[in-house]
């Protein structure tokens, strides 16, 4: 009789509980990122923040590094900018487009907080940091080229030269320009939004 190989076989259950685990995990890692700073927490740390053993902190994510990796991932794939510049690519005056701008760049800061939080306390002590916040920042970056671009499709346009336009838009919407506003000064995110969108306008749109 001829021998015939096993196939293994993985239960959906056992995958859901692991797919929990590591979702467990990750959150605990992002909140204790985020109040300690990367450099104070400990996989041991994270481990009982989630209610589990350091040994499944590693088997499910692995190491502290590969842990903010993960988070950083999350954050990207959930920012939605894919959607956001489509949508504003449509609009059809500056108003408009700011307005979109300012509304939903506070929406992304505001939702993710923490694990921006969790990523800005991580720079100063990871490994390339450099490297770190360009893969945490390069898409939402090239949305805000992006949108400079379309402004200067726009009537009016804006008065500097559209590279200036996009630095700005980066100044003021970017991850640094919020943070300053609602955590460094303490403005709720609804004063910071309105602020920004009307230091937008009134600086690329004022009389030369």
């Amino acid at each position: 009789m001829p021998m015939t190989s096993k196939r293994s076989y993985v239960s959906p259950l056992r995958e859901q509980a692991a797919a929990r685990t590591r979702e467990q995990i990750l959150q605990r890692a992002t909140d204790l990122f985020a109040e300690r700073g990367y450099g104070l927490v400990t996989v041991a740390d994270i481990a009982s923040a989630a209610g589990v053993s350091p040994k499944t902190v590693f088997t499910s994510v692995g190491s502290k590094g590969d842990v903010l990796d993960r988070i950083v991932d999350r954050g990207v794939a959930a920012s939605g900018h894919e959607q956001a510049v489509q949508h504003l690519l449509g609009l059809r005056t500056p108003e408009e487009v700011l307005d979109v701008l300012a509304r939903g760049t506070r929406s992304g800061n505001e939702e993710h907080f923490r694990v921006h939080e969790a990523i800005h306390k991580a720079l100063p002590v990871h490994e390339d940091g450099a490297a770190l916040w360009q893969r945490a920042t390069a898409d939402y970056r090239a949305a805000l080229a992006t949108a400079a671009r379309h402004l200067h499709t726009l009537t009016p346009r804006p008065h500097c030269a559209e590279q200036e336009t996009a630095d700005s838009l980066w100044f003021w919407f970017g991850p640094s320009g919020w943070r300053s506003l609602v955590v460094e000064n303490g403005w709720p995110w609804s004063r910071a939004e309105d602020f920004l969108r009307r230091t937008a306008t009134a600086t690329l749109y004022r009389h030369p």
